[in-house]
């Protein structure tokens, strides 16, 4: 009565409270989803969605096997990585989440040392946004996700990786830049005052990022109006548009010493005070990391700590 395949579907169901988005999801027909939960709820001998509501909602048995079904699936897991862990790490699985762009200029640091010291560890990885890397974390989908805080969710625990400084970059031909260039430097990135900025064009990341609160924060201590001349969802698009002439943008310290391009921007650190973007990773509370988990978190510290130091 209790097969993994009939939990998943029936978990994905829940989750998209429609029979046919899960079936998309799940990359099976829509007809073969209904057989397979019509099949449960026959053994069960109760319905576990009301399907006259419009999304579907849980029935009270529904309520109670998602919960257990929950469980099961975390006793599994928890199992599995009792007996990965007995291995001392020369087995294991591994399933990460993380952003496009962390993928792109983070993890080929991290990942190729992590597989040649541990090449008995499997690494999935799960991309998503902020939102739906968080929710990865939470249902258990990753062992942790890559994201900044805060947690949207009090069940998520994290362990930190990183404090981002947040830095201006410019063109490298930009005058502000070539005067920068020809003064000794004593510190990685040379400051300067926002408020000198006011007369150039940014690129800002669209609505409800971060880094877009930061920027207009700035604006507005600088009380000055900014020349938005381009938004974008990606900080490495912004960025290579700066490195090819066009406009101002922020980004961290870890993506300007980590994503190298062909002509680099140049980039300044801020007079003002901001606070630094907190990288972490984030897990369900009640799940304990696996020593192969801990493994990854701790090579990634070495990596960008020793990333920041030779800068």
């Amino acid at each position: 009565m209790i097969d993994e395949r009939d939990i998943n579907y029936i978990l994905k169901v829940a989750e998209e409270r429609s029979f046919s988005q899960a079936a998309k999801r799940l990359y099976v027909t829509q007809p073969s989803l209904s057989q397979c939960i019509k099949k449960v709820e026959n053994e069960l001998g109760v319905e576990l969605f009301d399907r006259r509501t419009n999304p579907l909602t849980l029935t009270f048995a529904g309520e109670l096997y998602i919960n257990e079904a929950k469980r099961i699936q975390d006793i599994k897991k928890e199992l599995i990585q009792q007996i990965e862990d007995m291995s001392e790490l020369k087995r294991g699985h591994l399933t990460i989440g993380s952003s496009h762009s962390r993928t792109s200029y983070l993890l080929p640091r991290v990942l190729p040392v992590f597989c040649e010291r541990f090449p008995g560890i499997d690494i999935s990885l799960i991309e998503g946004n902020t939102v739906e890397l968080q929710e990865y974390a939470l249902s258990g989908a990753t062992d942790f996700s890559l994201v900044y805080l805060p947690l949207l969710h009090h069940e998520l625990d994290y362990v930190k990786i990183d404090d981002e400084e947040i830095l201006v970059a410019l063109p490298s031909k930009h005058s502000f830049s070539r005067a920068a260039a020809k003064l000794p430097q004593s510190l990685p990135f040379p400051p300067i005052d926002f408020s000198k900025l006011i007369d150039e064009p940014f690129i800002v990341m669209k609505n409800r990022r971060k880094m877009r609160e930061i920027f207009f924060e700035l604006c507005e201590r600088a009380k000055f109006e900014p020349k938005i001349i381009l938004q974008s969802h990606s900080l490495i698009s912004a960025q290579a548009l700066v490195a090819g002439g066009v406009g101002a943008t922020l980004v961290t310290d870890t993506l300007a010493l980590y994503n190298k391009l062909e002509h680099n921007p140049y980039y300044f650190s801020l007079s003002e005070p901001v606070p630094p973007r907190s990288l972490v990773t984030a897990y369900k509370k009640d799940v304990q990391l696996s020593k192969a988990a801990v493994a990854f978190i701790e090579l990634t510290k070495e990596i960008i700590q020793a990333g920041k130091k030779n800068s």
